[in-house]
C-alpha cells in the first residue's frame, strides 16, 4: 500500500487539495463562464433538503419563445447534472458550458448539484445524497418549474458514477416512489474503484489520471478497501454480476486515452446486455477532463449529449436501445 493510500493520509492529502483547488477552480471557471457565448443562460438556485443535509444546486432554465407558443408554455423536463473531482473537490462552477449548452441544446431545466464529498462525507454518503436530491426533484418539479416526470441524469468523472449509483438504486427500490428515469448519461465515468489504478492500462504513457491521485481519491471516498467492489461504487468490476435488466437507458462517453476507458467500455457492454445501452461513443484523442481545456471537441460530445437527452425526454417513438460501437 502507498502511503497516500492509507485512509489517514488520503484524507489530510483531500483535505490539502480542497484548499489548493479553490482558487484554480474559481480562476478555471471564469474562462468557462465565456465559453459558447451564444448561450448565455438563465440561471437562479435552490436548495435541497436531503437527510444529509441541505444541497445547494444551481438551476439552469431553457429559452422560451413566447411568439409561436400560443397559451402557457408547458414545463421543461428536467436533467439533475453531477459534476465531477474524485468524490473529494466540490468543482460545481466548472460544469457550467455543459449546464447552458443542455439547458438550450436538449430544451430541459438542469439542476447542477453542488453534493457532499469525501473525506468530510465518505461512502454511501454521496450516491445516497445523489438520489435523494433525484427522488425530490422529481417530485417537486411543479413548484420549481419543470417536468418532474420527464427526467434525466448525469455527470462528468465522479459525476458520471454517481449518476450510475442514482440510477442502480432506482433499479433496486422497485417501489411506485423511486424516480422514473428516462436516461442515465455517464461521461468519462469511474466505475471500477476495486481494481488498483496501477493495474489499468492507458493508451498513452502519462495519462491525465495518476495513481496517486487515485490513492487520494478512492482512499479518501472509500476508506475500507473491503467496500470498493460495492455496486455503487464499482458497478463495472467482475464481483458485480447483479442483473440489470430495468435499468435507466444509458449513453456512455468514453475517451481514447483515459485510464479509465477499459472500465466505462466493461459496463458499456453491460449495459448492452441488459438491453440498457442506448449508445456509446468512444472520444478519439481525448484524455480525462478533455473538455475543460477542448472546447471544440467539448461542443461536439455536448450536441451529443443534448440529442440523447432530448430524445430521452420528447415523447414518441425512436427510443428504443441500439448498439454504436467506437
Amino acid at each position: 500500500m502507498s502511503f497516500l493510500a492509507r485512509p489517514a493520509m488520503a484524507s489530510l492529502a483531500a483535505r490539502a487539495m480542497q484548499r489548493l483547488t479553490a482558487l484554480a477552480d474559481r480562476r478555471i471557471a471564469s474562462s468557462l463562464l465565456g465559453r459558447y457565448p451564444e448561450y448565455p443562460g438563465n440561471t437562479r438556485e435552490l436548495t435541497v433538503p436531503t437527510s444529509f443535509g441541505p444541497a445547494r444546486a444551481v438551476v439552469y432554465l431553457p429559452g422560451t419563445d413566447a411568439a409561436t407558443a400560443p397559451g402557457p408554455a408547458p414545463d421543461p423536463p428536467v436533467h439533475v447534472n453531477f459534476h465531477g473531482g474524485g468524490y473529494v473537490l466540490p468543482p460545481i462552477q466548472l460544469d457550467d458550458p455543459l449546464c447552458r449548452f443542455l439547458a438550450a441544446e436538449a430544451g430541459v431545466a438542469v439542476v447542477n448539484v453542488d453534493y457532499v464529498v469525501a473525506p468530510q462525507h465518505p461512502f454511501p454518503a454521496p450516491p445516497r445524497q445523489a438520489y435523494e436530491i433525484v427522488r425530490w426533484v422529481a417530485g417537486h418539479g411543479a413548484e420549481h418549474g419543470w417536468d418532474g416526470d420527464r427526467l434525466t441524469v448525469g455527470g462528468q468523472s465522479a459525476g458520471g458514477g454517481l449518476a450510475a449509483a442514482v440510477a442502480r438504486q432506482a433499479l433496486e427500490a422497485g417501489d411506485d416512489e423511486a424516480p422514473s428515469i428516462a436516461l442515465q448519461v455517464l461521461h468519462y465515468p469511474p466505475l471500477d474503484l476495486a481494481t488498483d489504478a496501477r493495474d489499468k492500462r492507458a493508451a498513452i504513457a502519462r495519462p491525465m489520471l495518476r495513481p496517486w491521485m487515485a490513492d487520494v481519491f478512492d482512499s479518501a471516498y472509500v476508506p475500507d478497501p473491503r467496500r470498493r467492489t460495492d455496486p455503487l461504487v464499482s458497478p463495472a468490476h467482475p464481483s458485480d454480476t447483479a442483473d440489470l435488466t430495468g435499468i435507466a437507458p444509458a449513453f456512455v462517453v468514453t475517451a481514447e486515452y483515459d485510464l479509465l476507458r477499459a472500465e466505462g467500455v466493461r459496463y458499456a457492454g453491460r449495459l448492452r446486455e441488459a438491453g440498457a445501452l442506448l449508445d456509446h461513443y468512444d472520444v478519439p484523442g481525448a484524455d480525462h477532463g478533455y473538455d475543460q481545456k477542448d472546447a471544440e471537441t467539448a461542443r461536439g460530445v455536448y450536441a451529443l449529449i443534448a440529442a440523447h437527452v432530448r430524445r430521452a425526454t420528447t415523447p414518441g417513438p425512436g427510443n428504443t436501445p441500439r448498439e454504436n460501437q467506437p
